[in-house]
């Protein structure tokens, strides 16, 4: 997509919807038509199943009407882990998830959610709005008859709820731990049994001791789904999850039918949601996190150590080199984002690291 594109006004205003003449309709009424949009979220779910539903408001919104988004959430249509599914099918025509979750159809996926001691969540965005990574994005899906839109961040997340303290090499050595993405592959490496389960699984598991740890997303989401109730070592940060992304994913075939004023809409509706997610997860994040000290003090907040993060960074990067060897696409997305997060790194250690460091001297004034 070109930069462009994301600058084109979206007019509200307009004839009706006149596209997908020979596609089944998902649901028309006087020149207007109905999408359903499935997530892989609960209803309501804070900062994912409300991002969703703020995605599915815009359009409407935006569109007066014609084109009309109803949102699914995680198994009230299909099963949370065949949203994407839904989409190739047309039994929806948008899908709200994150890309990772879709490795199995492409292990390329990982680059456009998050990669294990990658890109940030403002780093992520500028990747892909402007250095090329939202093109390569598309062609990862061409494939598949679907268009993807970054859609949300939740920044930096949390490394999970354990059980145990993890101490040294030997600790990660036959844990059961829920985590997802490259960050579960990485701990698979280091000897842990890995499993990935719906979000409205994660609590149930750590409870009847099905996993010894999970990873969920930071304080705002893990409060909210009560983990701190099966678990008191909590892990921050993630090593595997600096800025992971949001997605809308629309049907292809749908998506082109459409005026390009709707096209419009969809991908500004897409863009403003993107904004708010990461304002909203950031802003709570702390909120909560100040008052996780207070009312559960039972909770111990710990740090990965520097032998476990460098043997965690060894098997990321053997997962990395194997996966660049898998096709020429993936060589030429795996060269475009690491080539981005090398120069993000270097920017970083004079930009935003020393801001975070300096501002200790005037909040340490009280």
């Amino acid at each position: 997509m070109k930069r462009r594109d994301f600058l084109t006004g979206a007019a509200v205003a307009g004839v009706a919807a006149t596209g997908a003449g020979t596609l089944a309709a998902p649901a028309y009424a006087q020149g207007k038509q109905e999408w359903k949009l499935v997530t892989t979220w609960p209803r309501n779910a804070p900062g994912v199943g409300v991002n969703a539903q703020r995605f599915a408001d815009y359009v409407t919104a935006m569109s007066d009407g014609r084109l009309s988004v109803r949102l699914f959430s995680a198994g009230e249509l299909v099963p949370p882990l065949e949203a994407l599914d839904a989409v190739q099918s047309d039994t929806a025509q948008m899908a709200h998830s994150t890309p990772y979750y879709w490795v199995g159809k492409t292990p390329t996926l990982n680059f456009f959610s998050t990669i294990p001691f990658g890109l940030m969540a403002w780093e992520l965005s500028g990747w892909l709005y402007f250095g090329g990574g939202q093109e390569l994005w598309d062609e990862v899906y061409a494939p598949f008859g679907v268009k993807p839109f970054y859609a949300g961040n939740s920044g930096v997340q949390a490394g999970g709820w354990f059980k145990k303290e993890i101490n040294t090499l030997d600790d990660i050595k036959g844990l059961k731990m829920r985590i997802a993405g490259l960050g579960g592959e990485a701990m698979r490496r280091l000897g842990a049994a890995v499993t990935l389960t719906p979000p409205g699984e994660i609590m149930p598991s750590l409870m009847s001791g099905a996993v010894d740890a999970a990873e969920w997303v930071s304080p705002w989401l893990d409060i909210s789904f009560g983990l701190q109730k099966a678990a008191k070592y909590y892990y921050m940060p993630a090593f595997h999850e600096p800025g992971p992304a949001l997605e809308v994913t629309v049907n292809k075939e749908r998506y082109d039918a459409l005026d390009d004023d709707l096209k419009a809409i969809i991908q500004r509706a897409a863009q403003a949601s993107a904004g708010e997610s990461l304002a909203d997860f950031t802003y709570h994040n702390i909120d909560v996190f100040d008052r996780m000290k207070k009312e559960y003090p039972e909770v111990e907040v710990r740090t990965f150590n520097d032998e476990i993060l460098q043997a965690l960074a060894g098997a990321t990067k053997e997962i990395l080199t194997e996966l660049r060897a898998r096709d020429e696409l993936t060589a030429r997305v795996h060269d475009s984002y690491m080539d981005f997060n090398r120069k993000a790194q270097n920017y970083q250690n004079r930009a935003d690291l020393p801001v975070l460091q300096m501002r200790r001297f005037l909040t340490d004034m009280g």
